[in-house]
């Protein structure tokens, strides 16, 4: 298989051939991984949809709803290899003020399944609805899951770095030496960014709302940022990486920047000419997205938005 060069004019095939470097599938997903082979895929990561009711969803009972997300389950089984992972994100599913958390709901259907759940991740984002009968969201949920005890782990490529690198050994045969890892450490279940550059150190991996620089129309976008950490750890060079519901592209082009194949599938119309485009600008050197590791703006306390408003001020 050839590497596609980067900044060369993709080949965006649009059914599955065994030497492509991009297939993005413009239709259903369960018929795309129908033409799939049995375990060629070593990553399958996405975002499903949660039932909210949006645009490309059709909102149903939570019964229904499992009952579908089961068989997808199922049919990805098949193209899984048995040193692969499956990574599910999920939020939580509300329905009249009543919370339903997915990944709880999700858990079951994967064991049954014969899988192990090696990580139950927590994105945490600064950003998002607000509310006035509970506590405001802030985080999501990823389940990692393997099909075997034998899979494909690279922490190197992951590690951040260390809080306290000066950190010797206290005791044993190594003592006085360094206890930690001059690559870093590892970066947890709990997925924020690590910036030396604060005193207070960590900052979240942002979700993409308005002023996100990989902004689309797409209402519950990915940041290409969370799933590459989940590719560089869990895939190799030239693996295939597979995003059933691939939406506007971030999977498929988080594969693309470490050399991997990309597989996706997106039954909107609109979406699938998104991410066919960013595909191309990020092939052309021109694509608009945050570096792992990126800092989050840090307020001054001079902006307009961080000073107390008069009205309020007046009320005191």
């Amino acid at each position: 298989m050839q590497n596609l060069p980067l900044f060369a004019k993709p080949m965006i095939q649009t059914t599955y051939q065994a030497d492509a470097q991009i297939v993005l599938y413009p239709g259903d997903t369960h018929e795309f991984i129908k033409t799939i082979p049995d375990e060629s895929v070593t990553l399958i990561i996405t975002s499903p949809p949660y039932n909210l009711g949006k645009d490309y969803e059709k909102r149903t009972n939570v019964e229904s709803y499992l009952d579908q997300q089961t068989k997808m389950i199922e049919a990805l089984t098949r193209i899984l290899k048995s040193d692969g992972s499956m990574c599910w994100q999920v939020g939580n599913f509300v329905d009249d003020g009543e919370v339903f958390p997915l990944d709880i709901y999700y858990y079951p259907i994967f064991k049954k399944l014969g899988f192990r759940l090696r990580n139950r991740i927590v994105w945490h984002f600064g950003h998002g609805l607000h509310t006035t009968k509970r506590f405001s969201g802030r985080y999501e949920t990823m389940l990692w899951f393997t099909k075997s005890d034998s899979y494909t782990f690279n922490l190197d490529p992951v590690r951040v770095p260390s809080k306290y690198p000066g950190k010797l050994h206290y005791k044993g045969a190594k003592k006085g030496q360094p206890s930690g890892n001059p690559k870093g450490k590892n970066p947890s279940d709990v997925w924020e960014i690590i910036c030396q550059e604060w005193e207070d150190g960590y900052w979240d991996i942002p979700n993409v709302k308005s002023n996100h620089p990989e902004k689309t129309a797409h209402p519950c976008q990915f940041p290409v940022e969370l799933v590459e950490r989940c590719v560089l750890s869990l895939t190799n060079e030239q693996d295939r990486v597979f995003d059933p519901y691939a939406g506007v592209g971030s999977s498929l082009i988080a594969a693309l920047k470490h050399n991997r194949v990309a597989l996706g599938s997106e039954k909107e119309p609109a979406y699938v000419a998104l991410a066919q485009e960013r595909i191309e600008k990020w092939h052309q050197g021109i694509l608009k997205t945050r570096e792992i590791g990126t800092p989050i703006f840090k307020p001054t306390g001079r902006e307009k938005v961080s000073q107390i408003p008069d009205e309020w001020l007046d009320e005191s």
